[in-house]
């Protein structure tokens, strides 16, 4: 015989009595509709842990139009899988589902999550969040999404890596979702059409912020984002082998970007863009090592040149060091940043040692311009222990040289490495 969803998640050492009116909560009074409300922010396991106040509460987790069901929250994985088939066995079927969040941490069973795909499937005339985290195929995810047209907000993150499925997971051309204003996808292949371009988000009129990770392309080289709404736009970790990120965005106001870079950034729209934030990453082999940072750099730059309006300037630490390898980047021309504002610089310390006796290296070649002897100095110093400048000389200047009144900021979360008030800029 199987228990009771009450009985599942509550003990019986931690079950209170019932007949105990000394104290009177402050949320008998409320009508069901505010308490409903109040409880569809919290996960549903605690959700159900409340049905334990009174004879009053006890069916109320039943009709919570949300649902957010996490793994992390329960000490094995089995106990999860009984909480959620029962949960969608007992929920008042007239109880419209507006939200659903699941994030099931290591493979899915096959059966729980075509349990809950149809659970949304039929529930899909109402519901407008749904989040989706989990290692799986991403194919019976997506068909079940298509069915759901009053959808506002979709986050995605489907793993399908360590699923054992090594077939890519492509993100559909004709997702018609008319209603969808943020979109959040991770692991996911867009398809390129016959001009080598990946277009996939232009058949979402009213997009407003779009989040991508770990994502790639297949059969193009370039991505095209256009969108008439988009406002915010973040890309973290994407493959490498995307070259070029077309924006046909007029109303973008904030880029964030995390990963290798690599890509060139085009299009006619740029001027729009009024925050950024950029955070590189670095890692390859040794023999190419030199070289992708000088082309790094010079990609760094041609972003900063082409995003000329930007007030709000996010950086790390690392992307400045970057910077630092352009060549003579000092005497470049640099006619842009001129509405700058603010310029915050994240310090974060650097483990990879061959990217520090590079910056050595540069830090002496420049040294050498000037005078052998300063130089010299300069190598017994980095003989002596000497670590390069988490800011290079001169380059946040080089960045308000446009803008000398922008307000800079220097913080980090490394507080055993960095001495912020030595840090010089």
């Amino acid at each position: 015989m199987s228990k009771s969803v009450d009985e599942v998640m509550i003990p019986p050492d931690k079950r209170v009595r019932r007949d105990n009116e000394e104290n009177q909560d402050r949320l008998t009074d409320l009508p069901d509709c505010v308490i409903l409300h109040i409880l569809s922010f919290l996960k549903s396991k605690f959700v159900v842990q409340t049905s334990i106040l009174s004879t009053r509460w006890k069916h109320l987790w039943k009709r919570i139009p949300t649902l957010m069901l996490h793994s992390s929250d329960f000490s094995t994985k089995k106990l999860f899988s009984v909480f959620v088939s029962q949960i969608l066995a007992n929920r008042d079927r007239s109880t419209a589902l507006h939200s659903l969040d699941l994030e099931r941490h290591g493979k899915i069973e096959t059966y729980l999550l075509k349990m809950i795909l149809k659970y949304i499937c039929s529930h899909n005339t109402h519901i407008q969040q749904l989040g989706i985290h989990v290692t799986a195929d991403g194919c019976p995810i997506l068909s079940c999404v298509s069915k759901c047209r009053t959808l506002t907000s979709l986050k995605l993150i489907v793993d399908h890596r360590r699923s054992g499925n090594q077939t890519e997971t492509l993100f559909p051309k004709s997702l018609n979702l008319p209603l969808l204003t943020n979109l959040d996808l991770s692991h996911f292949s867009f398809c390129g059409g016959e001009n080598g371009c990946a277009e996939p988000f232009s058949a979402f009129p009213k997009l407003n912020s779009l989040v991508i990770s770990g994502c790639k392309v297949k059969d193009a080289q370039i991505l095209s984002i256009s969108s008439e709404t988009l406002v915010n736009f973040a890309m973290h970790y994407c493959s490498s082998r995307i070259a070029k990120i077309e924006l046909s965005v007029p109303s973008l106001c904030t880029f964030t970007f995390s990963g290798m870079l690599v890509q060139k950034i085009c299009g006619s729209s740029l001027f729009s863009v009024k925050k950024i934030n950029i955070n590189p990453f670095v890692s390859l082999a040794p023999e190419d090592y030199a070289l992708a940072l000088e082309d790094y750099s010079l990609v760094l730059l041609s972003w900063l040149q082409d995003l000329a309006n930007v007030e709000s300037l996010a950086v790390t630490s690392t992307t400045l060091q970057i910077l630092s390898f352009v060549p003579d980047l000092l005497e470049v021309k640099f006619t842009s940043l001129c509405n700058l504002k603010s310029l915050e610089v994240q310090l974060v310390p650097v483990y990879y040692r061959l990217f520090i006796d590079l910056m050595e290296e540069n830090m002496l070649n420049k040294a050498a311009t000037k005078s052998p002897e300063e130089a010299a100095k300069l190598n017994k110093a980095f003989n002596a222990g000497l670590q390069p400048p988490p800011i290079p000389d001169g380059i946040v200047d080089f960045l308000r040289q446009n803008s000398p009144s922008t307000t800079v900021n220097i913080n980090t979360t490394y507080m055993r490495n960095f001495n912020i008030k030595q840090v010089v800029i």
